[in-house]
């Protein structure tokens, strides 16, 4: 009887101490029974802004136009592929470009800065097409995912899952609930958690990511615990409570 009631006991506390671990949900937007509408993406949008590097190009009827906004070398920070007109926004907003000369564009999203350049281009050039990329939009993801890094983009809509993605998503430490977004802009930083399990975090302004935005994946209690040097002694508790339990039941059958 003696014997028994150790061993219950010992299999008791290993079950207690192995139960401390908080419950957590793993899957991302769990409360999402149907599908959801995002309602303010136009907030969301990317906005050009002081020493970003754009790549711009223009494709008109003069082959002779079109090649003053191919001839400049790439600058500094740049990693783009493209061929275009590269130049960095300057304190006030503006670039100096050809055929223009300076024109501001900062504050304006993608699509404004290119309609505003179409329409300066008309005075001199005959049916004017531009395309605008920023070529140093980045992103840095850090904390509990598999491949921490800084991400230099060519789409600038980009979202968080697809931050998280590019990061090799979150290990199994990462705290979804509760995903800190650092953000620099107009020299002001702001900070904001999203909650992943929650669908209404993609009605977020931080949801959808802009240029130098950091990602930061907190860790859960339990890695905390797992790399605490209090609570490292732990398992070894553990085996030596289960091997006195073994010895103990040996010495009581004899």
């Amino acid at each position: 009887m003696n014997n028994k009631i150790l061993t219950r006991s010992c299999i008791l506390l290993i079950l207690a101490m192995s139960a401390c671990a908080p419950r957590r949900d793993l899957v991302y937007f769990s409360n999402m029974a149907n599908a959801t509408k995002v309602t303010n993406l136009k907030d969301q949008e990317v906005h050009i802004r002081e020493n970003d590097i754009v790549d711009i190009t223009m494709n008109s009827l003069s082959p002779e136009s079109n090649n003053l906004f191919t001839t400049n070398k790439p600058i500094a920070g740049s990693t783009s592929k493209r061929n275009g007109y590269q130049v960095k926004v300057n304190k006030d907003s503006s670039v100096y470009l050809p055929l223009i000369g300076y024109f501001k564009i900062g504050g304006l999203t993608i699509d404004k800065a290119e309609e505003g350049i179409t329409t300066a281009l008309k005075k001199n050039v005959k049916n004017p097409e531009v395309d605008i990329q920023i070529v140093n939009f980045k992103i840095t993801v850090i904390g509990e995912v598999n491949k921490p890094s800084t991400f230099v983009m060519d789409d600038t809509n980009v979202n968080l899952l697809e931050a998280l993605g590019m990061a090799g998503d979150m290990t199994v430490y990462g705290k979804r609930e509760n995903v800190l977004v650092i953000r620099n802009e107009d020299g002001q930083k702001t900070m904001a958690r999203l909650n992943l399990n929650d669908k209404e975090s993609m009605n977020s302004p931080y949801f959808y990511l802009k240029q130098n935005d950091i990602v930061y994946v907190e860790p859960d209690r339990a890695k905390a615990v797992e790399y605490s040097s209090n609570t490292r002694v732990i398992p070894i508790v553990v085996a030596s409570i289960s091997a006195i339990a073994v010895l103990a039941a040996v010495l009581l059958r004899r």
